[in-house]
């Protein structure tokens, strides 16, 4: 789960890739929410570039006022492309306070198009995780498709009712936080073939590299 057009990478991007591909990694995905609609193809356009990389395309929950009516006919059209790989990152976001009245039907919609596609999703919830939870109980209830709950930071509770549900976690350097025993109590009820790494790169890097602008090399 890597934002890799995000303009903190634009000095360095080969580097960044090559560093990543140093430290292991056969795969990256890369994020395709970008700057929000109209650009929803950022991350193809990487995924192009680069026989490694693969990419995802959503509206992120932050950009949901800038949807038209042509919104999700294209993420229907970008979805089909043989690089894309999964809808994301969606869902709710209560913290910058962007209207819950466009987010929820944005989310849903999305969902939708994902489960006629068979594709999976990638979920990003922030103060939101009730809304959150029942959307994807009244349109994910038993798809065979995976659920992404990314950069988990949910209690042991919500680490209970995601992995119930049959939703797969991903952590990744907020686990590695003084502040974040919660989350690694969390991470500890998740079995391993139910739990992902990602680092969400720029953001969120780990310890030892709190503060810095994070990259994909620093999974490792």
């Amino acid at each position: 789960h890597c934002h890799l057009d995000d303009a903190q990478f634009e000095g360095d991007r080969a580097e960044v890739m090559a560093r990543a591909r140093s430290a292991g990694l056969k795969y990256l995905l890369a994020i395709g929410t970008g700057e929000g609609p109209p650009q929803l193809d950022a991350a193809i356009k990487l995924a192009d570039l680069y026989p490694f990389v693969f990419a995802t395309v959503g509206v992120h929950p932050n950009d949901a006022a800038k949807c038209d009516g042509g919104t999700i006919a294209d993420l229907r059209r970008l979805l089909r492309h043989p690089k894309v790989k999964a809808m994301g990152e969606i869902g709710l976001d209560y913290h910058w306070g962007v209207p819950r009245e466009i987010q929820i039907p944005l989310f849903e919609a999305q969902v939708e198009v994902a489960k006629a596609l068979k594709v999976p999703i990638v979920i990003h919830t922030r103060d939101a995780w009730d809304d959150t939870l029942e959307v994807l109980r009244a349109h994910w209830t038993d798809i065979q498709i995976p659920c992404v709950m990314h950069c988990f930071t949910g209690n042991e509770d919500l680490a209970r009712k995601c992995l119930d549900a049959g939703f797969y976690l991903a952590f990744g350097g907020v686990t590695t936080y003084s502040n974040a025993a919660d989350v690694r109590d969390s991470a500890r009820l998740v079995p391993a073939d139910r739990m992902l790494l990602e680092t969400d790169c720029p953001y969120l890097a780990p310890v030892p590299h709190r503060g810095k602008r994070n990259e994909p090399a620093y999974l490792s």
